[in-house]
């Protein structure tokens, strides 16, 4: 059996496993070949140091050592491949759970909207969209008629009117001209009679002569 038979199961008679779980198997068996990796990774760092450590002193070691370490880098490259091919059917795996959410999500958003429309007739709704015009039109004309004055027997001339308003205007002018031009009669002021009075300056002067008269007329 294949690896990747081992490692979804691939029994005939066994259920396939949804994308979901083959895409965490592959994540699980991904972790487990990067720390196959690391252990292989140790182990070659460790026969170099053997052979290192041996040399020419001990050639039988230090050869062992070496060909350990050849093998543990052909399982370290096969592993690399492994890692490509399983990281590649991850993705595409990913790829593809994803497109089926996305169609699913899409379906199930279809069939709501059919069952939404499902009891929508087109003719009855441009006929309910006709019916609702009609109606506004209606309330516009009954909303014109309220606020018409007409309904209530206001049925006055306007030019009545306007007439009577410049006679209003042409009386309030006769008024303020007469107001300011005072009333014109035939009779003449009468004449002053008082005998105007001297200027203060010679009244004095006489009041002084009569002082001068009167202390002369003393002594």
């Amino acid at each position: 059996m294949s690896i990747f038979g081992k490692i979804f199961g691939g029994g005939k008679n066994e259920k396939a496993p949804t994308a979901g779980e083959a895409i965490q198997k592959l994540r699980d068996t991904e972790e487990m070949l990067i720390k196959k990796q690391d252990f292989l990774e140790k182990k070659i760092d460790q026969e170099v140091s053997i052979a290192r450590q041996n040399g020419t002193k001990n050639k039988r070691v230090a050869l062992q050592a070496l060909k350990r370490k050849k093998r543990y880098e052909k399982q370290l490259q096969q592993i690399d491949g492994t890692l490509s091919t399983i990281e590649m059917q991850r993705e595409a795996l990913e790829s593809a759970n994803t497109n089926t959410n996305v169609l699913q999500t899409m379906g199930e958003a279809a069939k709501a909207l059919k069952a939404a429309h499902q009891h929508m007739d087109v003719d009855k709704v441009h006929d309910m969209m006709d019916d609702i015009a009609e109606q506004q039109d209606l309330a516009k004309e009954i909303s014109e008629a309220i606020s018409n004055p007409v309904a209530f027997g206001d049925d006055v001339d306007e030019d009545d009117l306007l007439a009577e308003l410049e006679e209003l205007e042409q009386e309030a002018l006769d008024e303020k001209l007469l107001e300011t031009g005072g009333a014109v009669t035939d009779e003449l002021p009468d004449v002053p009679t008082a005998v105007p009075s001297q200027p203060a300056k010679q009244k004095k002067q006489e009041e002084d002569d009569d002082m001068a008269e009167l202390a002369a007329w003393a002594s």
